[in-house]
């Protein structure tokens, strides 16, 4: 679901007039109006405002839930570490951080190679 979409579905959602959602993030409604038809795109400011207006995260305005979270898999296997005493599950973390630091290292080498 696009943006503009999100944002009219949350404004009628809190029974908002365009004019209202305008004066509550401190914009003029022409401006709410161009980012609800698709025509502009709010600034990071404006994002936030909106954000914190509705009271839901700048993800949730931009992105499908399937789009941040994780796969099905590994969404059980979050869970399944979710249960494991405290210290099994610093492990956890500890294998997580260095194996995506590890790729990081990885992808930034490739791009600093093919740069050359």
């Amino acid at each position: 679901m696009q943006l503009a979409t999100r944002l009219i579905q949350l404004r009628k959602q809190k029974g908002l007039s365009q004019q209202a959602l305008a004066d509550a993030v401190g914009l003029h409604v022409t401006q709410i109006k161009r980012y609800e038809s698709g025509a502009t795109q709010p600034s990071l400011e404006a994002l936030k405002k909106i954000a914190l207006t509705f009271g839901v995260s700048t993800d949730s305005l931009l992105f499908d839930e399937a789009e941040r979270g994780p796969s099905d898999e590994l969404r059980l296997q979050f869970e399944a570490v979710s249960h494991l005493p405290p210290e099994e599950q610093r492990v956890v973390r500890e294998v997580l951080e260095s194996l995506i630091i590890k790729y990081q290292v990885r992808r930034w080498d490739s791009q600093r190679t093919a740069a050359q």
